[in-house]
């Protein structure tokens, strides 16, 4: 039986990227098991995949920021006896960067990764005993997919990736609506949540706000306050997936939350202003974008390079308007079968 290690750390979405490629491999390779090194925070992910034995947390930023506390804890002679228990049949770097390369040193097997044409740090592939070439410009999932193919010995073919997770227990008439990101640039304004919650509420369903930081509390609170929609108390990862995939969908921004979203089938309008969606875009089924056409997008930049009154969202966003972003979602939800007719 193969035993295969992986080691893809962060971000989640980066996280969530590498579960189409465990299905393929578990469907080529019969019997195939893995283990996987990821940062604490996302430990919960890699274990809903079928195909994961075993989950090695590591907190790679935390121990950098305090390398001897990490050591007079125990923690990294803890996770250094975990990630050589056993000798793997591989060990595949997922994530091209220096900081997941130095893990797989403390592995046994042979280390498989991108060659330094094709990782996001060259030097990381000389960590590896198979560095692969696997080319840039497409997305994530299908990078990853391709890596783990070549390293692993099968061919993909034609197929679309699955991430295989099994959450989907029956639709609820609820939208989730994912209003937090990191970059400043890519909030959608407060005042167009509170619109597109209040379509939502005269439709007939219930949109609820998640959050998972005090700042994220605060907006969920004052968009709950001025359109009526519900404040969640704080989820974990596996309660917010379980939530996502009884909803009938999802409105969310350019973030992590919005690929779990993707994970676990829910169908999903994505907000993209500075970002590009045709890179970043969520993978899965069910799933559109809507990507401002203001001339400066994408940028790329996480703060807008014109000047914003405080609280202000970048003019990209300007033409994503809450009426549009309804309609596209009530002509998404007709197409996926899930929430009937919501047009107002």
């Amino acid at each position: 039986m193969p035993r295969v290690l992986v080691v893809k750390t962060s971000s989640l979405g980066d996280v969530i990227h590498t579960l189409p490629a465990l299905t393929d491999a578990a469907e080529a390779l019969p019997g195939i098991r893995f283990d996987w090194v990821v940062e604490q925070s996302f430990a919960e992910v890699p274990g809903w995949h079928p195909a994961v034995d075993r989950v090695i947390p590591v907190a790679v930023r935390r121990w950098r920021k305090h390398p001897l506390r990490a050591w007079r804890s125990g923690e990294w002679r803890a996770f250094k006896r975990q990630i050589s228990e056993y000798s793997y049949d591989a060990v595949i770097d997922a994530q091209g960067l220096l900081k997941s390369a130095w893990l797989t040193r403390y592995a046994k097997g042979p280390r498989f990764g991108l060659d330094n044409t094709s990782a996001r740090e060259p030097l990381a592939s000389r960590f590896y005993d198979h560095p692969i070439t696997v080319a840039k410009g497409q997305p994530a999932v299908e990078r990853t997919r391709q890596l783990f193919a070549a390293a692993l010995g099968y061919s993909l073919g034609d197929s679309k990736g699955r991430y295989s997770l099994g959450f989907n227990t029956g639709r609820q008439h609820t939208v989730v609506l994912l209003h937090g990101t990191t970059w400043a640039s890519k909030h959608w304004p407060e005042s167009s949540w509170q619109q597109l919650a209040q379509l939502l509420g005269d439709a007939g369903y219930r949109p609820l706000l998640p959050w998972g930081n005090d700042v994220e509390r605060q907006r969920a609170e004052r968009i709950a306050k001025a359109s009526g929609a519900e404040v969640l108390p704080r989820l974990s990862l596996t309660e917010l997936a379980q939530l996502l995939s009884r909803s009938v969908g999802c409105v969310a921004v350019d973030t992590g939350l919005g690929h779990l979203a993707a994970a676990v089938d829910t169908p999903t309008i994505a907000l993209f202003g500075p970002t590009n969606a045709a890179l970043t875009g969520f993978y899965g089924r069910n799933q559109r974008y809507l990507q401002s056409g203001y001339h400066c997008s994408p940028c790329m930049a996480r703060e807008c390079r014109y000047k914003l009154e405080p609280g202000a969202s970048p003019p990209c966003f300007d033409e994503l308007a809450p009426q549009k972003v309804f309609d596209a979602l009530a002509l998404l939800l007709i197409e996926a079968g899930t929430g009937g007719d919501v047009s107002s």
